[in-house]
């Protein structure tokens, strides 16, 4: 591996040597385009247009919205700025201004109705959605408000290809699966610090939405820029920021409602004299609906930054997640254990370092640290029960199961990126960057009096290159992945986006995107270590590995008042790992590579703007895949969100189709399926002064009682109500 990183940074230094003669050249005159709250617009399309509509010079803009332009071929002409969900503004030149080098031309374009986001997680750089061939979704930091749940998995149920499960109510077991792939196929970044545990595990029942402002999903294997657990897609979370030249302010909020609910949060930020910063602070407590449900969750996060000049910056992140919860189990099935629990702190926390170097280079370095205690403790043996549930009912009694584990994993991870931008008709955008992953575990089983500590070294180093132009784009990236389980893999990814029709009238942009890409995931630390013979680990696993393609059209219509897509996905996974048994008497077993599983679908989105006060989503899923376990076949989400002056309402629908399932108790006849019900939630909300605002929120409107999965009891219909301050 190390040889190959070499080879890969090598080709990376002697291409930029290549390319130095095309960064250092200048056009003579430079302008810029923002938006109508001044903030830059990167890869705008910048035209020079004659009075007959004739093309004679283009640009694209970088990263600070600025771009170069050489005026002097059309000093009669104007120069005309562009990008999908804003509207195209125009400047007409004078023959003096065509000819003054010091001329500075700035154009402000007005957002659409359906604006486009800014990405990072696709490319590790920012760019328009629209441009790009990934399938991804982005909630903003409005979108968080309104929904107003401190869940992350329950707003990630409105994300085209996403089943989420959670278990027992809120802080049970939350599993996340993305395009039929495995709860462990999908890495989780806050502000590019992985949160998975080694191996990809991740509960997300563990992060709120505090004082984040913005999640974004991509869908489709990222490992080429990601490395190992990046199988089925990248989730990101991107902490919010303050100001860097505002006074102090604070927005805090109190709510509470059914199944003693409480929440209270409270946000400081501001800044001054190149200096930024953001402090969150949040709790949560809920019963739930069955006995020993109760869970409690306290957050701290925070972001600060400082800027000595426009080309050096050093911004800080964490997050602390505190929580704990009872596990009563099935208690659909029978009676809840009292004194089970889940108890866990997560910290996450990283500090990097950006350089521009020129307009054309910039370089970024990060160093972050993640640490889980995690305690699982069921001492007490309650007394004996028989499962049953409607006409089904089990043989035998069923007995308490005793348990004690206290797990500590830990990470440290170093990153360095560099990027080079090549301005022209065409831009080109080459970024190379290595990161090195510090695994380390300890699995401890208190009431067996064992232990089990391992680790390992991870180095990835990827290069990307992405070409792009006012009818489309391409990125190209090529990872050399090096696990201390699995040994060396080489991983690759590709993405395009077409413009096969431009913006005419009521027919908006019609784009084709495509995907191809590869996954790696390493095996556990239990899969690779484990000492226990129920289940031994197995030092000699194969890493899992993931095909992932898709192909889709975006378009938008009725001058941007309309956006449908619909995407076309097929995945392949195999060398998965379970556990096979290796001997009946006395019984043991091991992990092998055993199994491999096809996944493919399509997912339908569609945002409508039919009025400036109303706004509507709404997602599909048709799912097949070799083996359905709790994933359904079919799945859908709508929202409608109405503002009007002070007041706002919005409504929610989730359905979940039929999947397989297991009860798990032995019942008979025994209950396989679940799924197939709709759920609704409502939400207002008034502004009463301009520092105080009430709203409440009604969760499944109609009542619906139904499991998630088989056996744990969902929320019946719940209300909530709350006040916000800001000052």
């Amino acid at each position: 591996m190390a040889r190959s990183a070499r080879v890969l940074l090598f080709a990376v230094s002697f291409l930029s040597t290549l390319l130095t003669p095309h960064i250092a050249s200048a056009a003579p005159v430079t302008g810029s385009v923002a938006d109508a709250s001044g903030a830059a617009l990167t890869r705008a399309f910048v035209r020079l247009i004659d009075a007959a509509g004739r093309e004679h010079a283009t640009a694209i803009t970088d990263d600070r919205g600025q771009f170069a332009i050489d005026l002097t071929s059309c000093p009669d002409c104007r120069i005309e700025a562009s990008r999908v969900g804003f509207r195209t503004a125009a400047l007409a030149l004078t023959p003096a201004e065509a000819a003054d080098t010091t001329f500075h031309p700035r154009l402000t374009l007005a957002l659409e109705p359906i604006a486009d986001s800014i990405v990072v997680t696709p490319t590790r750089a920012e760019a328009p959605a629209s441009q790009l061939g990934a399938s991804v979704t982005v909630f903003t930091a409005d979108d968080i408000a309104r929904r107003g749940t401190t869940s992350l998995a329950d707003l990630l149920r409105e994300t085209p290809g996403v089943t989420v499960v959670e278990t027992a109510g809120l802080g049970g077991v939350t599993s996340l699966f993305l395009r039929g792939g495995e709860s462990s196929y999908t890495k989780v970044l806050l502000d590019g610090i992985p949160l998975n545990e080694p191996g990809g595990t991740f509960d997300f029942s563990n992060v709120t939405t505090s004082n984040v402002s913005r999640v974004e999903v991509v869908r489709g294997a990222q490992s080429a820029l990601f490395g190992t657990d990046a199988m089925s897609g990248v989730i990101q979370l991107v902490t919010a920021r303050g100001a860097a030249a505002a006074r102090p302010s604070f927005a805090g909020s109190v709510e509470a409602g059914g199944y003693g609910t409480e929440r209270a949060e409270g946000i400081l930020s501001g800044g001054g004299s190149g200096w930024d910063y953001s402090v969150g602070l949040g709790r949560f407590n809920t019963d739930n609906r069955s006995a020993n449900n109760r869970f409690t969750s306290s957050t701290v996060s925070w972001s600060a930054g400082r800027a000595w000049s426009p080309s050096l910056q050093l911004r800080a992140v964490g997050r602390v997640e505190q929580g704990r919860v009872g596990s009563p189990g099935q208690t659909a099935f029978g009676r809840a254990d009292m004194d089970a629990f889940y108890d866990h702190t997560d910290v996450a926390a990283g500090v990097s370092l950006e350089q521009r170097i020129s307009a054309a280079w910039q370089q970024r370095v990060s160093y972050s640290l993640t640490h889980s205690r995690q305690d699982t403790t069921n001492l007490m043996a309650d007394p004996p029960y028989t499962p049953s549930y409607g006409a089904s009912v089990a043989p035998f009694e069923f007995y308490d199961y005793n348990y004690d584990n206290h797990n500590v994993l830990g990470r440290g991870i170093f990153s360095y990126q560099s990027d080079w931008r090549i301005g022209g008709r065409v831009t080109q955008l080459v970024t190379a960057l290595v990161d090195w992953d510090a695994e380390r575990a300890t699995l401890a089983d208190r009431m067996a009096g064992t232990s089990l500590q391992a680790s390992r070294n991870n180095v990835g180093t990827s290069i990307q290159h992405q070409v792009i132009g006012r009818r489309g784009s391409l990125v190209t990236s090529l990872r050399a992945e090096h696990n201390d389980s699995f040994g060396n893999e080489w991983v690759p990814r590709a993405s395009a986006a077409v413009v096969m029709h431009s913006a005419q009238g009521a027919w908006g942009e019609l784009t084709l995107k495509a995907n191809a890409g590869r996954g790696v995931k390493e095996p556990t630390i239990l899969q690779s270590f484990s000492q226990n013979p129920y289940y031994l680990g197995n030092p000699d696993l194969l890493p899992e590995r993931a095909r992932t393609m898709d192909v889709g059209l975006s378009q938008r219509l009725a001058g941007d008042r309309v956006r449908i897509e619909a995407v076309f996905f097929d995945n392949h996974f195999w060398n998965q790992i379970s556990t096979r048994t290796t001997s009946f008497d006395p019984y043991r077993s091991q992990f092998f590579n055993m199994n491999a599983a096809n996944a493919r679908g399509l997912e339908l989105s569609a945002d409508l703007a039919p009025v400036h006060a109303l706004r509507v989503t709404a997602g599909y899923t048709r799912l097949t895949k070799d083996d359905v376990f709790r994933r359904p076949q079919h799945s859908a989400f709508v929202r409608a969100a109405w503002t009007e002056g002070r007041a706002a309402v919005d409504l929610d629908g989730r359905y979940v189709g039929r999947y397989t399932d297991n009860d798990f108790s032995s019942l008979e006849p025994a209950i396989t399926t679940g799924g197939d019900y709709w759920t609704w939630d409502v939400a207002a909300r008034y502004r009463l002064t301009s520092r105080l605002e009430t709203y409440g929120r009604l969760q499944n409107l109609t009542d619906r009682n139904y499991m998630e999965p088989l056996g744990y009891l969902a929320w019946r219909r719940t209300a909530h109500v709350g006040l916000k301050v800001r000052f």
